[in-house]
């Protein structure tokens, strides 16, 4: 026997969006789905971040030279750090709104059927 065969069916008269805004087994299964692929998105854009702030910081230990030069009087190192971080901020930031309002659109589009 398939395991599906067993699970309830959905009444042909109910729409997706009913299930949701009746909280029943189907819609709260839509919600955690929603959820849990904004989590995700959440962790897969903190790790990038991480990661490039890694890449940033390792440059600044572990290559020597670049400890040496100086932009306009101030260290290299210390702009890199202190200001070449808030591009990676607001290109993270830009990619989290843009992922998770697609995110929301397929959920959006799925609950209403399109």
């Amino acid at each position: 026997m398939a395991p599906r065969s067993q699970a309830r069916s959905v009444a042909a008269g109910t729409s997706v969006s009913q299930e949701v805004a009746e909280q029943s087994a189907v819609g709260e299964v839509m919600v955690r789905s929603l959820i849990r692929s904004q989590l995700r998105l959440g962790l897969v854009v903190s790790a990038g971040f991480a990661a490039a702030l890694l890449i940033c910081w390792t440059a600044v230990r572990w290559v020597p030279d670049f400890a040496d030069w100086r932009i306009l009087g101030i260290p290299a190192p210390w702009l890199m750090l202190g200001v070449g971080v808030y591009p990676i901020i607001g290109a993270s930031a830009w990619l989290y709104v843009r992922a998770a309002t697609r995110n929301e659109d397929r959920y959006r589009d799925l609950v209403e059927g399109k």
